[in-house]
């Protein structure tokens, strides 16, 4: 079923009088964007974020003394969406093309995560404080495939992608955790969280920071 491309009219958490409730968040609460323009029939995006760590031994030693990652984080996409009106995966993308090839410049998409029932404004600006807007920045295709199948007769496009970085925050600019009265809170990784850093690891105190704490 492909995710909704309009405004969300339910809250996430559906009660009726305090009784019969869920509190389970709903793929029909997300849109997907590109410069505020919701992108239709996707019938899902998948995010992987992933990077390697190496465990640092020493002679004398049975088992690891420390561990560090050894590489920047990773941040992949794919994507299916069913063809409509014979407008092909990267056209509903906005993009001006329809082949790996053609890409020239990266682009970003926008994911809003419509918490209590957010909404979008003008200009897609989240004007509800609980939405939490995820940002996938300088996406590049890397694979584009597709099928022409008899037996359902939809055709569905993938598309893989690879991102230099990614952020999310609530509107507002705030960070995206949903509770942090309940949580260790480092400076350092919610600056990085929202997109003002990188990572966290190039904040300065890093040999210092222990406990939930950057000294």
């Amino acid at each position: 079923m492909p995710l909704r491309n309009v405004q969300s009219a339910n809250a996430t958490q559906i009660t009726l009088k305090g009784r019969n409730r869920t509190g389970t968040h709903l793929s029909t609460n997300i849109i997907i964007a590109i410069a505020g323009n919701p992108v239709a029939a996707v019938k899902q995006l998948q995010m992987t974020e992933q990077r390697s760590v190496t465990r640092i031994s020493e002679v004398g030693t049975d088992g690891f003394i420390d561990s560090a990652p050894n590489k920047s984080a990773e941040y992949n996409v794919s994507c299916q969406r069913t063809r409509f009106d014979g407008k092909r995966i990267a056209e509903g993308f906005y993009r001006s093309y329809v082949h790996v090839g053609s890409q020239r410049v990266p682009f970003d998409i926008e994911i809003y995560d419509l918490i209590q029932g957010g909404a979008i404004g003008s200009g897609g600006t989240a004007v509800a404080g609980a939405t939490v807007v995820t940002v996938i920045q300088n996406c590049w295709i890397t694979q584009l495939s597709y099928t022409y199948d008899s037996d359902n007769f939809v055709i569905v496009d993938n598309m893989n992608l690879e991102a230099e970085a990614i952020k999310s925050f609530r509107s507002g600019g705030q960070p995206a955790i949903s509770d942090p009265t309940r949580l260790v809170v480092n400076p350092f990784e919610q600056q990085a969280d929202v997109g003002i850093y990188r990572g966290a690891l190039d904040a300065a105190g890093l040999i210092n920071a222990f406990d939930g704490s950057a000294l």
